[in-house]
């Protein structure tokens, strides 16, 4: 009975023993929690593309536009063109009548015959002075030989006057050759006046420099115009004529953009008003910021030869700034500047995060091209990087990233639809 009381007193002491150790080993467990791994939004390095292409409002203009003026005055005898008229290089677009200039050329012609006439008698006294020259000189070249075989047969006074009459139709075959030069210069100068008048007689008839469209007529029939030889000159034109077969598409490239237009670059065109659309390329550009509205203006050149596209009209373009393909791509916000340096978050075999410096490339709306810094597969940090520190675990939660970026940017669209259809 004593071993039983005993025992039933060992147990009753044993079992409070045992509650007391288990309570104070949860208590200790409450009080010193294992630390939890935080989540973070993970993506992979991958290969992919980005382009980014800027949306633009262009006008149509002429490739050149000119205001037709004569040469000189005159009145209006015909004008065989009006406005809307395609016309060809060359082909006639008024008639003057300048009376005086017939009378000027008439004689420019007589004074030209008249120096054909003067060179004639030039040459035919050319050839009786040498006539002459040779005559006398054989008599002297006689009377001198005589002299010397047989001395004293012939008078000194004889043969001085024959030597004197010898040297005299010399001096007039030089003189008579020096009329004749003098003859055929006055010729030239009456010829050169004579073409002179006649150039400027054809002038009166004022022809297309190339071919064009006649887009405004200033003369009628009778019309006084004065001749345009001055560039301050304010006379009347007799028409303005524009190059319209070829069109020069002007494009306000934001001052942001403007270090990706290159000579060459393709665009895309959308001429709302015809409903046509092409693609064209730069030609050139002005290489000048315009101080009031901070673009540069680009142009397009465009054929149109049926003038389907009349200048003044609008057009939206799509123009590629930049576009890289097959390259290493990140989501944009998993790289962070730091300072000057551009930084991400990669995890490594055991899910810790370590700061790596790399270069970057492109950066479109969505991703960013990495040119050195990252290998493809590498897992990076895709946010909230300011919530996470060097070395620390976490828990990855990989989100989609797409393999390719195409960002528009807009530059200003024109609304044909609208009241004003002005750039939206």
């Amino acid at each position: 009975m004593r071993k039983r009381i005993s025992f039933i007193l060992a147990a009753g002491l044993v079992f409070p023993a045992a509650f007391g150790v288990t309570a104070c080993s949860s208590k200790a467990k409450h009080s010193d929690p294992a630390p939890q791994i935080a989540a973070a939004s993970v993506a992979l390095v991958q290969r992919g593309s980005i382009s980014r292409t800027l949306s633009l409002a262009g006008q149509f203009e002429a490739y050149q536009v000119v205001k037709i003026h004569p040469k000189v005055s005159g009145f209006v005898r015909s004008i065989p063109v009006d406005i809307g008229d395609r016309v060809r290089q060359g082909q006639t677009l008024a008639v003057l009548e300048v009376p005086e200039l017939s009378a000027q050329l008439q004689g420019t012609v007589a004074q030209v015959a008249e120096s054909k006439d003067e060179i004639v008698r030039a040459e035919h006294e050319v050839n009786r002075a040498e006539s002459d020259y040779t005559a006398l000189h054989e008599d002297y070249t006689r009377l001198q030989s005589a002299a010397k075989a047989q001395p004293g047969l012939i008078a000194q006074q004889e043969l001085d006057d024959a030597q004197s009459k010898d040297l005299a139709s010399e001096a007039e075959v030089d003189a008579a050759k020096s009329a004749l030069a003098a003859a055929k210069q006055s010729e030239e100068v009456s010829r050169a006046d004579n073409q002179r008048v006649s150039a400027i007689q054809n002038y009166t008839r004022v022809v297309a420099p190339f071919d064009g469209v006649v887009v405004w007529r200033y003369a009628n029939t009778g019309t006084l115009l004065q001749s345009g030889t001055g560039s301050d000159n304010q006379s009347l034109p007799v028409v303005t004529l524009a190059q319209s077969g070829l069109l020069r598409l002007r494009l306000p490239v934001p001052e942001d953009a403007v270090k990706y237009v290159k000579v060459g670059n393709e665009m895309q065109v959308r001429v709302d008003a015809i409903g046509r659309s092409f693609t064209g390329k730069v030609v050139r550009f002005t290489r000048n910021i315009s101080p009031d509205t901070r673009t540069m203006q680009t142009e397009v050149d465009v054929e149109n030869k049926d003038l389907s596209i009349d200048p003044g009209m609008y057009a939206n373009t799509q123009l590629q700034l930049a576009h890289v393909a097959n390259v290493l791509t990140v989501p944009v916000q998993a790289v962070v500047l730091r300072g000057n340096r551009h930084v991400v978050d990669v995890l490594d075999g055991e899910n810790r995060i370590h700061t790596r410096e790399v270069q970057v490339g492109l950066v479109g709306g969505r991703l960013a091209e990495i040119t050195s810094g990252l290998q493809a597969g590498d897992r990076v940090i895709a946010g909230g990087q300011e919530k996470y520190e060097e070395g620390e675990r976490v828990d990855p939660v990989f989100t989609h990233q797409p393999s390719v970026d195409a960002t528009q940017e807009q530059g200003g669209e024109v609304d044909l639809n609208s009241e004003q259809g002005s750039a939206q």
